[in-house]
């Protein structure tokens, strides 16, 4: 069992892990150089800090220090396994937007995907969360093999080098980049997975919703613009594919009563924009909504999970009156709130005009849409508000309290959704950028209606009216897109795979069973000639043995004849020195020709005997 210090501390030293790295990362953007450097000696995985990563990589780090400060206030969010989640989570989105090569961007890409679902279905016990991430994990997976298809059979993996790609290779680049992002960035068709991972803690929530994995989505759409453009239909795909998920799922948000799954909608609806930059070559001015974006999106997700803990329940209708209840984080939420709007002159507003006014250049069917989207912006976002500002009655439970740490820790994203709007200023100046200094006439017109549909919603909100249900029902399901999901990918795919498993128990299993018997009948065959050999090997050796004993034993009977002939010799030896020895040399003659004789008669009477003729 963890103590409650160790837990503590756990905590505390991610949050300072992760604010001594985004200090690091802030003094390499200003000192840097900006050049590429190789992750690893002789491989393939390059880092940058040029283009957008020079402005995001400070921000995600920041938000997730900020995160981690945060989950320090609630025993499940601060255990160690949780802190140690988030920094491997925090770790695959600093490596996706630094990667300046395709396998570097799919490292960080995947690790981040197996993160989200295991922070999705941290609470593990709970099928239900842990089906929610797996429903996460799956959809982004699948349109994460767009990555793979774009890296197929290249030599040059940097990215730069894709938008040089021609013909067929660029074709397929753009398409599986495109299909990757979308995924990520839960566009349409991939929306309804950002429905499912409100099932996570908070601040999951938080870091997935606004600088991370969603984020990033958008981020590789706006790094890779120039490979859209150049496959002379991408872009176009991207910009309309962001303005329609901007309206559609604003108009989804706009019907919530549950203030999580509101702010997921509006995410997707949020992304839709930066989107749309990317495919009218608006880079700057979509880098500049997406970091808007992640600090107004990061103080709303933290502020309902301190509303969730304190009040018990995440639903609009028992959070009346929660900015009132709670002064200090309802000061920033409302900040936050404002901002999403897109009231003038705060972050969201100067940054959503410039993507419009780039995407005027290009079409102005395509600014109008975006307009759209701009009005569902402030709907969604002054219903949140004005729920939040009613007043509460004298006897309404005032719930459990927040922790100050929270509104403190929210106070710098409070002054980013203020403030950040000034990037957008700066972006529309860059050099090689696509225009995206809004025009007067264009800004009085996006203004005046952003203002209006706010000013409606508020009376409306204000006065208790509802939309009707019939025809917002499908909204509020989010328009049926897991169910769709099932009906035209994962049940196809089940029956797919039951005529496989079939075609296996009719053909390929049986076929195997009879090659199974044919192989043990061999290995039978093949057992019982091992064993004669073997049999045959041990007579043979029994034989070698016997023989090898034989011819010892031969040896030892010539070794003892060859002695005695020596010995006999030495003898006759002897004999015939002390013959010669005593002078009597007729008595050495004699025995001389005696010998001889020996020798010579011996073979001679043998022959005659044997050959009598």
């Amino acid at each position: 069992m963890i103590g409650t210090d160790a837990r503590r501390l756990a905590g505390w030293s991610g949050a300072g892990v992760l604010a001594v790295a985004t200090a690091v990362s802030v003094l390499t953007v200003r000192w840097g150089g900006g050049g590429s450097i190789p992750f690893a000696a002789g491989g393939d995985l390059g880092l940058t800090t040029r283009g957008p990563a020079s402005v995001l990589l400070p921000v995600v780090l920041g938000v997730a220090t900020l995160v981690l400060v945060v989950a320090t206030a609630t025993r499940e969010t601060s255990e160690p396994r949780f802190v140690l989640l988030m920094l491997g989570f925090t770790a695959a989105a600093a490596l996706t937007v630094l990667a300046s090569t395709l396998p570097a961007l799919l490292l960080g890409w995947e690790l981040m995907g197996a993160a989200s679902y295991a922070l999705i279905g941290y609470r593990w016990t709970d099928p239900h969360r842990v089906a929610s991430g797996l429903t996460a994990f799956l959809t982004t997976r699948f349109a994460d093999l767009g990555l793979y298809a774009a890296l197929a059979g290249r030599t040059d993996l940097s990215l730069d080098a894709l938008t040089t790609l021609d013909g067929v290779p660029g074709q397929v680049a753009a398409a599986g980049v495109l299909v990757a992002a979308l995924g990520k960035a839960a566009q349409l068709p991939f929306s309804f997975w950002l429905a499912r991972a409100m099932d996570g803690p908070a601040p999951v929530s938080a870091l997935l919703h606004s600088a991370a994995m969603v984020a990033l989505g958008g981020y590789l759409l706006v790094r890779l613009s120039p490979l859209l453009a150049a496959s002379g239909w991408a872009d176009d795909a991207a910009a309309w594919i962001g303005a329609t998920t901007a309206v559609v799922l604003g108009a989804v948000a706009v019907v919530q009563a549950d203030l999580k799954l509101l702010l997921a909608a509006s995410t997707s609806a949020q992304l839709g924009f930066v989107v749309m930059a990317a495919g009218v070559g608006a880079t700057a001015a979509g880098t500049a909504h997406l970091v808007a974006h992640a600090s107004v999106k990061a103080l709303l997700f933290l502020a309902a999970g301190a509303w969730l803990r304190a009040t018990g329940s995440k639903q609009l209708a028992d959070l009346v009156g929660a900015a009132r209840r709670w002064p200090a984080l309802g000061a920033v939420s409302v900040a936050a709130l404002l901002a999403l709007a897109g009231v003038p002159p705060l972050s969201l507003w100067a940054t959503k005009d410039a993507v419009l006014a780039a995407a005027g250049h290009r079409s102005l069917a395509l600014e109008a849409v975006g307009l759209v989207g701009a009005a569902l912006a402030a709907a969604y976002a002054i219903t949140a508000l004005v729920v939040l500002l009613r007043p509460v009655q004298d006897d309404a439970s005032s719930g459990d309290r927040v922790p100050p740490r929270v509104p403190l820790a929210l106070a710098p994203l409070a002054v980013g959704a203020l403030g950040l709007g000034a990037l957008a200023a700066v972006s529309s100046r860059l050099p090689g950028e696509v225009p995206a200094e809004p025009s007067p006439a264009g800004v009085a017109l996006s203004t005046a209606l952003v203002l209006a549909v706010g000013a409606v919603t508020a009376v409306l909100r204000w006065r208790g009216d509802v939309l009707p249900g019939r025809w917002t029902d499908p909204l509020r399901g989010w328009l049926g897109l897991e169910r769709a999901a099932h009906v035209l990918v994962v049940r196809p795919t089940l029956r797919l795979a039951d005529g496989v498993a079939a075609v296996d128990d009719r053909l390929l299993a049986p076929s195997v069973a009879v090659l199974g018997r044919s192989t043990l009948r061999l290995a039978g065959t093949v057992g019982k000639s091992e064993r004669r050999l073997s049999a045959a090997v041990r007579d043979l050796g029994g034989a070698g043995l016997r023989g090898a004993g034989l011819v010892a034993r031969a040896e030892r009977l010539l070794a003892a004849l060859v002695d005695g002939v020596g010995r006999g010799a030495g003898a006759g030896s002897e004999t015939v020195r002390r013959s010669s020895g005593t002078g009597l040399l007729h008595h050495y003659y004699l025995q001389v020709a005696g010998a001889l004789l020996l020798v010579v008669g011996v073979p001679l009477l043998v022959l005659l005997l044997t050959n009598p003729r």
